[in-house]
């Protein structure tokens, strides 16, 4: 009891660990016919946050781009190996790397780069962060345009702006 006691008053490190298992990361892709929605899975994550020190804060996470899903096989199936789209056999993870992280109105926004089939470009996620005791949970909700990361060809019957979710469930 006494070493609860005691882990219970140490100071937040700020080192996170994700719960990948049940952490989210879905996305949604409006076109002339429709919207398409999919997830994925095989999220790696480091999370260095303390929302009184963001200085020292970070976040680096990739994805498996195998994992992409649809609810369709063949899309699932084009998705995966046509160099057109993800090709993730050549390009198997999808990254992000923080460079800085701020306080925003809303919550915070984490400003770095994302690569996506070996092409970087600038982003900024969004987020907001809840915690209680020794849990937390990131949400934060983002959109790139799928084009700028050679995914797919313009035009046509795919949208141009794809939104990505985020729902991370941590613990200290």
């Amino acid at each position: 009891m006494a070493v609860s006691a005691i882990v219970l008053l140490l100071p937040n490190t700020g080192n996170w660990k994700a719960d990948t298992a049940n952490a989210k990361v879905n996305f949604s892709l409006h076109g002339p016919f429709g919207t398409v929605h999919g997830s994925f899975t095989g999220l790696e994550v480091t999370i260095k946050f303390n929302e009184k020190s963001l200085s020292g804060s970070s976040i680096t996470a990739s994805i498996d781009a195998k994992t992409v899903s649809t609810g369709v096989s063949l899309r699932n199936s084009d998705l995966r190996n046509k160099e057109e789209w993800l090709n993730t056999d050549k390009y198997p993870r999808i990254t992000f790397k923080s460079k800085k992280i701020e306080k925003t109105d809303k919550g915070f926004k984490a400003s770095g780069e994302m690569t996506i089939k070996a092409v970087t470009k600038p982003v900024e996620i969004p987020f907001t962060f809840t915690s209680k005791d020794a849990t937390g949970i990131f949400k934060g909700q983002f959109a790139i345009k799928r084009e700028d990361y050679n995914v797919g060809k313009s035009g046509g019957s795919v949208g141009s702006l794809i939104t990505i979710i985020l729902i991370v469930p941590v613990k200290n």
